[in-house]
């Protein structure tokens, strides 16, 4: 398989085309080919990035051998067949999250990777996005001490209040829809990178505004969560808490606070994403007060505009084409797709018996 001028395949035009499509190509990888279940939106796409080949079955885009890697960026229902297909292929890939629909579809491909000489990753972007990157750091050189605890906070919402709002995947639980699913598992991967395998969850959803209008104009019920809350408990100690809704108005984005034996750190962001410039605060024990921290200039390597997870996103490939190179697969891979899923199917466990459960 080719690793120089490597060719690659996006199978979604959602975030596939605001996000992915101008990123691969202004990290000098040839996008030969982009698809989506409708074929105008992938000729579209096509025509808007000057893409080679469109098509509206994704086995086509596979078979073809200049496409040496396939970029997954649809709903997660599609992501187990998409992802096996490119392995059994021999292609490289890059899967958006959720990973998958559950912990047992997330290890099946995990274990088919690892089967193959394929590097996989998932498109955790947010671990190189500054305020995120940053945080790593500190912790490594001993800025908390012994982590203790930390808490999350994600709330958003129409300022106007809730209405009732299209019937979409997103919002079947059956299809890996949901609030927990979507961001949530940004946070958790956050939370594994930080600090470690995770022991036990406890968690719960809600559904507070199930209300949805189908495409006929009838009126039907959303399955998926739109608030959540869960506490992990860490194998190394400690413990870590969430509390997310996207039915809160005027919620005012999200905040981190990370407690130690050392110090503290606070990463503050104003929507659901962690911000291009977004900035860390911290104390150490002793100090007089929480202060910003100087953000050390590798962690912003470059401006990227046009999105916030743009630059993140490129540093993700970067991470992935050097995967390809070496014969690795770069953190975050499929492995950690799979623990991650793993807390995912447990939170929602753990909500439907009302007691905390035991992770393998």
């Amino acid at each position: 398989m080719r690793t120089a001028n490597m060719g690659i395949g996006v199978v979604g035009v959602g975030f596939g085309t605001v996000v992915q499509i101008p990123g691969f190509q202004d990290e000098g990888i040839e996008v030969v080919a982009v698809c989506s279940r409708r074929i105008a939106r992938a000729q579209k796409a096509a025509e808007d990035f000057n893409i080679p080949y469109y098509f509206d079955d994704y086995r086509e885009l596979i078979a073809r051998d200049d496409v040496d890697a396939v970029s997954i960026v649809t709903p997660p229902a599609l992501h187990y067949p998409i992802a096996m297909a490119a392995l059994k292929a021999g292609k490289h890939v890059l899967c958006e999250k959720p990973f998958a629909l559950n912990a047992m579809q997330a290890f099946d491909l995990h274990k088919a990777a690892r089967e193959t000489d394929c590097t996989v990753m998932i498109t955790h972007e947010f671990r190189w996005s500054p305020q995120r990157a940053y945080i790593k750091s500190l912790i490594e050189e001993g800025y908390l001490g012994k982590m203790k605890l930390a808490s999350i906070r994600l709330f958003f919402g129409p300022s106007e209040g809730v209405r009732p709002r299209p019937a979409t995947w997103a919002l079947d639980a059956s299809q890996g829809g949901g609030f927990l699913f979507a961001l949530g598992s940004h946070y958790i991967d956050a939370l594994r990178h930080w600090f470690g395998e995770v022991s036990s969850v406890e968690g719960h959803v809600w559904t507070h505004y199930p209300e949805r209008v189908d495409e006929s104009e009838m009126e039907t019920q959303a399955s998926a969560d739109d608030t959540f809350t869960f506490t992990l408990e860490f194998q190394d100690g400690g413990f870590a808490t969430m509390h997310g809704s996207s039915v809160a108005p005027h919620g005012g984005g999200a905040r981190i606070d990370l407690f130690g034996t050392d110090g503290t750190l606070v990463a503050l962001q104003p929507g659901v994403n962690p911000p291009p410039d977004g900035g860390v605060l911290g104390a150490r024990v002793g100090s007089a007060g929480l202060q910003e921290l100087v953000m050390p200039g590798k962690f912003c390597p470059f401006e990227d505009q046009r999105d916030g997870r743009s630059m993140p996103f490129r540093l993700l490939v970067r991470e992935f084409v050097a995967g390809i190179e070496s014969g690795i697969s770069p953190s975050p891979n499929f492995y950690d797709g799979w623990k991650t899923q793993q807390i995912l199917d447990g939170i929602l466990e753990s909500s439907r018996k009302g007691e905390a459960v035991k992770l393998n």
